[in-house]
């Protein structure tokens, strides 16, 4: 069996982490197979706008839910395990060949938004496709549960909108001719394995699926978190009560893209300061010369700043935020001209 490999390198430090204990996910995988026939699922979707709904499903769906839901997540696992399979968090390593990619669930807040739904499980609807209308679901939640399994997990997948058939969309064949469709929908649910959640721990078979279902891109995150904690030691920040850069960095996707590129130790903070003096940029230090971050808008401005995004034309004398930039590149003849000059 695969060792057990180290926890992230960059932990989110939430009450939600204060108890948590690594999985291993190929322990679960040898103590599912006794189990696998008799598991209990209960299935969900999930809308664009994170809402879950149950469904209602005919008993003789039953026996599909299992292979849909399991069989290839497992075979994925178990024959992994004799191939030398092993995990990693985003943190430690590419998407690659014989590694199974894994974050914590306290980094993906929409996968949060949508567990918390089972807490009031008696108030979510049941889906009813005059009401609800598939086309406005993304996803699918499977929570899967057996008397000797100590808690549930959980199963998701993307269902793609290529999947589903609304009736007077579709013909059916029966008895060598093509008849009308005489359902209100159908869909095909995809059997490969995507997500699997064991208690706070995230396995991602397919890091494309993560990012389409829950809108977290785990590399970009990784990238992000240590920028921070870069620019967190080059400079000096205070924030409102309850904030750090981390939380507020969370809800803005644009800083994240942007501190993918960033270069925490290119300018030191009295310089950042005195270019956001001369172009008029508003942020301000307090009495111990801290920069003062009390929102988005605040971090946004500072990251703007560290990144260079704001310049005054020394044509118009305008100022701009820049919001793509390449940086130019003298082709030869203009770098031999520029040396010949400096030499006279």
């Amino acid at each position: 069996m695969p060792e057990d490999i180290t926890t992230t390198d960059i932990l989110d430090t939430t009450e939600e982490l204060k108890d948590y204990k690594e999985t291993d996910v190929f322990a679960w995988a040898n103590n599912l197979v006794q189990f696998k026939d008799e598991l209990h699922i209960d299935l969900f979707l999930i809308n664009k706008n994170y809402v879950v709904y149950k469904t209602s499903l005919g008993k003789e769906l039953d026996k599909q839910l299992e292979p849909l839901f399991i069989d290839e997540m497992l075979e994925y696992v178990l024959e992994g395990a004799a191939e030398g399979l092993v995990v990693r968090s985003f943190e430690q390593a590419e998407e690659e060949k014989k590694v199974l990619q894994r974050t914590l669930l306290p980094n993906v807040d929409k996968l949060k938004e949508t567990l918390n739904w089972l807490k009031n499980e008696q108030e979510i609807e049941v889906f009813v496709e005059d009401e609800h209308d598939l086309r406005r679901v993304k996803g699918l939640m499977a929570r899967v549960t057996h008397p000797k399994i100590k808690q549930p997990f959980y199963v998701f997948k993307v269902l793609p909108q290529a999947h589903i058939m609304r009736g007077k969309q579709g013909w059916m064949m029966r008895g060598g001719r093509f008849v009308a469709f005489d359902a209100d929908a159908a869909l095909r649910i995809p059997s490969e394995p995507q997500l699997l959640l064991l208690d706070q721990d995230l396995y991602v078979f397919n890091q494309t699926k993560l990012k389409q279902l829950f809108g977290y891109d785990a590399k970009e995150a990784s990238i992000a978190a240590t920028k921070v904690a870069e620019i967190e030691a080059n400079f000096k920040l205070t924030f409102d009560e309850g904030d750090d850069m981390q939380t507020l960095v969370k809800e803005k996707k644009s800083l994240i893209k942007k501190l993918q590129t960033i270069n925490p130790y290119a300018v030191k903070q009295e310089e950042l300061m005195s270019h956001a003096d001369e172009l008029g940029i508003d942020l301000m230090e307090d009495g111990s010369g801290r920069i003062i971050i009390m929102d988005t808008k605040d971090l946004t401005k500072f990251v703007n700043l560290l990144n260079d995004d704001y310049h005054e034309s020394a044509l118009t004398g305008q100022r701009y935020e820049i919001v793509r930039k390449k940086l130019l590149k003298l082709d030869e003849e203009s770098e031999e001209k520029a040396l010949l000059k400096e030499v006279l």
